[in-house]
C-alpha cells in the first residue's frame, strides 16, 4: 500500500526515483514506525501520514538544493536529511542532532538501508566545528530564523545558502532576521495530500 502511495505522490511532484530509492524511502518509513514505539522519535504515528508529513515534505526541497555538501541541523530522526540523501546519492549530508537515541536510529537506518552518503553527528549545533564548511545548511522545524542564523553562522561556506523549511510565514520573524543576512528567495512548496502551508526560505550571508 505504501509503495503505491509513494509512486502516486512522486508522480504528482514530478520526481523520478529508481526502484532502489523507492525501496529505501519505504524502508525508512517502516523503520521509523517500528522504532517510534520505543523511542518516540516523532509525534506522527501512522506510516501513511509519515509518508506525507515526513518523506514528501522533505523531498519538496530537493529541486532547490545547490552544491554538493549539506548539513541538516536539528535533524531529529533524519528529516529532511535522510530522504534527501536517498534521492541525491551523489551529494553528501551530515545529520546533526544532540540526542543520542536519534543518532542511534539514523545509524541503524544507514546500516540497514545501505545509505552511503550520510554521516550522523551527535552534538549541539553551537559546539560542532566542522573542518569542511557546507554548501547548504538545512533546517526543518528546528528554530526561529533568528536562532538558526545565529547558531549556524559558522557552518556554511563563503557563498553557502541557508534553507529554512517553514509552515506559515511570520512577517515578524522575517523582520527579526539578524544583520548581515539577506532573504534570497521565498518558495511556496506543495506537499501531496497536505492541506497546510509550506515554505522554503533561502537565506544568504551578505
Amino acid at each position: 500500500m505504501l509503495s503505491v502511495q509513494l509512486q502516486t505522490y512522486l508522480a504528482e511532484m514530478k520526481i523520478s526515483a529508481t526502484e532502489l530509492q523507492k525501496k529505501q524511502l519505504i524502508g525508512f518509513v517502516e523503520m521509523l514506525a517500528k522504532w517510534n514505539k520505543a523511542y518516540n522519535l516523532t509525534s506522527v504515528r501512522d506510516p501513511e501520514q509519515m509518508l506525507i508529513r515526513h518523506i514528501m515534505d522533505s523531498l519538496t526541497v530537493s529541486p532547490y538544493l545547490e552544491g554538493n555538501r549539506f548539513i541538516d541541523v536539528g535533524t531529529g530522526p533524519g528529516l529532511p536529511g535522510i530522504p534527501l540523501a536517498i534521492m541525491n546519492p551523489d551529494r553528501e549530508f551530515v545529520l546533526l542532532d544532540s540526542l543520542g537515541k536519534r543518532i542511534r536510529f539514523q545509524k541503524q537506518v544507514q546500516f540497514e538501508l545501505k545509505i552511503n552518503n550520510i554521516t550522523s553527528v551527535e552534538s549541539r549545533v553551537e559546539a560542532y566545528q566542522p573542518e569542511d564548511k557546507f554548501d547548504g545548511v538545512l533546517s526543518r522545524a528546528f528554530a526561529s530564523i533568528q536562532d538558526m542564523l545565529s547558531w549556524c553562522h559558522h557552518l556554511p561556506k563563503e557563498n553557502g545558502i541557508y534553507y529554512a523549511l517553514k509552515g506559515q510565514l511570520s512577517e515578524q520573524e522575517l523582520q527579526q532576521m539578524p544583520a548581515g543576512f539577506s532573504l534570497v528567495d521565498t518558495i511556496v512548496l506543495h506537499v501531496p495530500k497536505l492541506d497546510e502551508q509550506r515554505h522554503l526560505l533561502k537565506i544568504a550571508k551578505q
